[in-house]
């Protein structure tokens, strides 16, 4: 899978994330969709860690983001140097 490919898969899995998550707001006790939510949040761990390997720090949310350290894109490349979308 290139990079766009890769990206495009996460924000796939993001997508169906945020649709359990508004499901179990009105179905909170449907054990189906909260095993599916967690299969969801593993496979973007697990799509996530993929992507880093191959195109290094994947940062989407607040939670991607590290809690030590500086900001790592200060250390270079700005993020609109790396061609965001293009594999």
């Amino acid at each position: 899978m290139n990079k766009r490919e890769m990206k495009k898969r996460i924000y796939e899995i993001d997508f169906a994330i945020y649709e359990l998550v508004l499901f179990l707001d009105t179905h909170p006790t449907n054990r189906k969709a909260m095993e599916l939510l967690c299969e969801y949040r593993n496979k973007r761990t697990e799509t996530i860690a993929a992507y880093e390997a191959q195109y290094g720090d994947y940062i989407s949310t607040i939670k991607d983001v590290p809690a030590t350290e500086c900001w790592k894109w200060l250390k270079g490349p700005w993020p609109w140097e790396n061609n965001f979308m293009e594999g």
